[in-house]
């Protein structure tokens, strides 16, 4: 998985003077939940993954996004709109909200509000989003 996040994530963290990869393991480490997670696979290759967990802290209810990353190879090929449309439909099943977090200047952006997903917060880095059935 951390391969596939460093692939994924490199040149945005480059734009960024970020890219480190030591850091990019203890940040996927600190926050990843395998019980949560989903194999992204195209004909028998693993080309992504995503996580999507129950979000306690975010007030109404809702759930995180933590990881959605694709290898570049397969970005801006309708994979991630499927992903968000699986993620969604869990959403709409247990009648909550998503809630994410993207690195500035990332491409994923303007995918995630492409996405019909809001801006409701920033930090140093990233920028935080909520998506909302209703």
């Amino acid at each position: 998985m951390l391969a596939i996040r460093v692939e994924a994530l490199r040149d945005s963290l480059e734009r960024l003077g970020r890219f480190d990869p030591a850091r990019a393991r203890e940040r996927l480490m600190a926050g990843f939940k395998p019980e949560f997670m989903q194999h992204i696979m195209c004909d028998g290759e693993r080309i992504g993954f995503v996580t999507l967990r129950p979000d306690p802290a975010a007030g109404p209810p809702a759930l995180h996004l933590d990881h959605l990353y694709l290898r570049p190879a397969w970005q801006g090929q309708g994979v991630g709109a499927w992903v968000m449309a699986w993620a969604k439909a869990q959403a709409v099943a247990q009648a909550c909200d998503i809630r994410l977090s993207a690195l500035k200047h990332s491409d994923a952006n303007r995918f995630y509000l492409r996405q019909g997903f809001v801006q409701v917060g920033e930090s140093d880095f990233d920028l935080d989003y909520r998506w909302s059935q209703s």
